[in-house]
């Protein structure tokens, strides 16, 4: 169907002018009856945040998110454009986007009058109709409302208190559209009071003139919880204006986490090597960040973002990439020993306490690395690896044990070739017979990468010592180390 060109045309379709916040509220409300998802792409918030979001839409409120980093704030509003209509018609060249039907300036409504049914139409797309704005301290109320041009009121010699010689900011160019703004604390105290006004009224005012604009537009920001509730921070009222307050949180299961992880990391490469990352490597990449989450030495206040698993996969797939290119492999197997040369994931994207950076970056990565090794060790292997409370003290790890108390020690480079991994490793007692039974692998090159996780959690439960080499690392018994460590 063809799209009116002119004012006539589209009076002659029986269009109505409705507003921005109607027409969301009524988008959401045809979706919501069709049994659409609202929010797609939008994991582990169905029953908590998303829910809190349709009713602030369907109550006509602007609303704000409050969430640590990677919480997918920002992912959401720009979600928003979806409850849009495709397009909407506007008056042609007008900067505020106007309904043709209730132009909200002078200039327009002049057009409006001189020109009438032959009045040229634009129409606008729904992604044309969000825009966001980071919050910094250098944002002024000339960026946000407007300013008035000097210039453009010699041109056409008009005074300065004409509406004509304003250029409008962003947020009445966002005129019937949604307008986000992300990190809404960082705007200063006296940008702020700007949008007081907008919230309520509609009303702005430029340098001093009042200028009357009926905007319509749907406000929505996003901040950090404790930058939000810190007094200073936020006007209070503003925060009184801001209808609706969502809180918004991280994956609250793993498998919400391997979720998000799934759909947001690139795993489709190029297509050249096949990399196969066995499950339970899937789980200790998640739960490297439930254990961030939970240690002392990262700030909680910061928060633990969501890109942090999807960075520490991507490279844990590169890792098992390069090292099939470096052996002519066309499959590679995911190993716990790239778990650990991926850590450049982590030690960028956590913020450490005081006793943190003590320890250092690199090391307390190293060290979630290991307790999320050990988590998943202990939920697959506990049975085969740990006495049960009251019973015998043998276990079927207690061949592997026993081969290293001989002073055997284990050599494991990082870059071994899948065939080299298990030939090194095939020797121990019951070790494949373990890593079979509770880690089900297929094949000689997911056995051996099963196997290595089996030496590193028998590691991380302090029943096999290690130490790192350059490129690689070597298991032997503790007791052997203990007794190293005092002889040298």
């Amino acid at each position: 169907m063809e799209l009116p060109r002119t004012l006539g045309q589209l009076r002659e379709t029986g269009y109505r002018p409705r507003s921005v916040k109607r027409e969301l509220r009524e988008n959401l409300i045809a979706k919501l009856r069709a049994g659409e998802t609202v929010f797609p792409g939008i994991v582990g918030f169905d029953r908590t945040v998303v829910p809190q979001i349709q009713n602030a839409i369907l109550s006509g409120h602007d609303f704000i998110l409050l969430g640590l980093r990677g919480q997918a704030k920002t992912r959401i509003l720009r979600s928003l454009s979806a409850l849009l209509d495709e397009a909407v018609p506007a008056i042609e060249g007008s900067p505020l986007n106007e309904d043709p039907l209730a132009p909200i300036t002078s200039g327009a409504r002049k057009r409006v009058a001189e020109e009438g049914d032959d009045l040229p139409l634009a129409w606008i797309r729904s992604e044309d109709r969000y825009r966001e704005k980071l919050a910094t301290p250098d944002v002024t109320i000339a960026d946000l409302i407007g300013d008035i041009d000097p210039i453009k009121a010699a041109t056409r010699k008009l005074t300065l208190d004409d509406p004509e010689v304003i250029h409008y900011g962003i947020i009445p160019r966002t005129n019937r559209g949604i307008f986000a703004i992300n990190e809404l604390p960082d705007l200063q105290a006296r940008i702020q009071v700007g949008l007081l006004n907008i919230l309520e009224e509609g009303d702005v005012q430029i340098r001093g003139f009042p200028v009357r604009l009926a905007l319509d537009v749907a406000l929505v920001f996003s901040a950090n919880p404790e930058d939000y509730t810190n007094r200073g921070n936020i006007i209070t009222p503003l925060r009184d204006r801001i209808s609706s307050q969502i809180l918004t949180h991280y994956p609250r299961t793993v498998e919400e986490s391997m979720r998000i992880t799934e759909q947001e990391a690139w795993r489709e490469r190029d297509g050249e090597i096949e990399v196969t990352v066995p499950e339970y490597l899937r789980l200790a990449v998640e739960e490297v960040a439930f254990r961030a989450r939970e240690s002392e030495l990262v700030d909680q206040n910061s928060g633990v973002s969501a890109r942090m698993t999807i960075s520490l996969f991507e490279n844990l797939l590169s890792n098992a990439e390069r090292r099939a290119l470096a052996h002519g492999q066309a499959t590679s197997v995911a190993r716990v020993s790239d778990l650990n040369t991926a850590i450049s994931a982590i030690t960028g994207k956590v913020e450490l306490v005081y006793e943190g950076e003590r320890e250092g970056a690199r090391n307390v990565a190293v060290s979630l690395v290991g307790q999320a090794v050990k988590t998943v060790f202990d939920q697959r292997l506990a049975p085969a690896c740990k006495p049960a409370p009251g019973g015998s003290e043998d276990t079927e790890c207690q061949p592997i044990l026993g081969w290293f108390s001989n002073k055997r020690t284990v050599d494991l480079a990082d870059d071994l070739a899948d065939a080299e991994l298990y030939e090194k490793l095939k020797g121990i007692p019951s070790l494949e017979l373990v890593a079979g039974k509770y880690l089900d692998p297929d094949g000689e090159a997911e056995t051996a990468a099963a196997m290595e996780f089996v030496l590193e959690g028998l590691h991380q439960s302090a029943l096999l010592s290690k130490e790192h080499v350059v490129g690689g690392r070597v298991y032997r018994d503790t007791f052997e180390e203990m007794v190293r460590s005092f002889n040298t």
